[in-house]
């Protein structure tokens, strides 16, 4: 082991950290035209993938925990982009869905890639490669 293995600038903590930081900083701007913050976008990503689904699958497909997501999906009931109900049949399972706002959201939503894209500097197919890279460590498939 040598010093420099030591150095803060070759951790792979520090890099990852950082990066995320600043990822998710360059996509508030972009956000904020939407009425999302960057947990509530990631909800309506999931939700625009499937809908309706159960606070706790949509909680574990973000990498949440349902008490972190909860108030979430309660901030964008609020703002008209989902409904949560109860699922008919096991009252103990809250259904989360889409509203029409919700929906019409995402023809909007498709301009947020290419925005971030221009605010980091690299191309759409850089940052897939990057994202492709992570998925070992961040538990997913690429």
């Amino acid at each position: 082991m040598t010093d420099e293995m030591l150095l803060l600038e070759n951790q792979l903590c520090f890099a990852l950290v950082t990066a995320a930081r600043n990822v998710v900083s360059a996509y508030r701007p972009i956000l904020a035209p939407l009425g999302l913050t960057h947990p509530q976008y990631l909800v309506m990503l999931a939700l625009w993938e499937r809908s309706p689904r159960s606070l706790t699958d949509l909680a574990e497909e973000i990498a949440m925990d349902p008490a972190t997501a909860s108030p979430l999906v309660k901030r964008l009931e609020a703002q008209s982009l989902v409904t949560r109900e109860r699922r008919a049949g096991d009252e103990r399972r809250l259904e989360i869905a889409l509203s029409d706002e919700g929906r019409a959201l995402r023809a909007r939503a498709l301009d947020v890639p290419p925005q971030v894209a221009a605010a980091t500097g690299l191309s759409l197919e850089q940052l897939a490669a990057i994202r492709d890279s992570l998925a070992p460590l961040a538990g997913r498939r690429a």
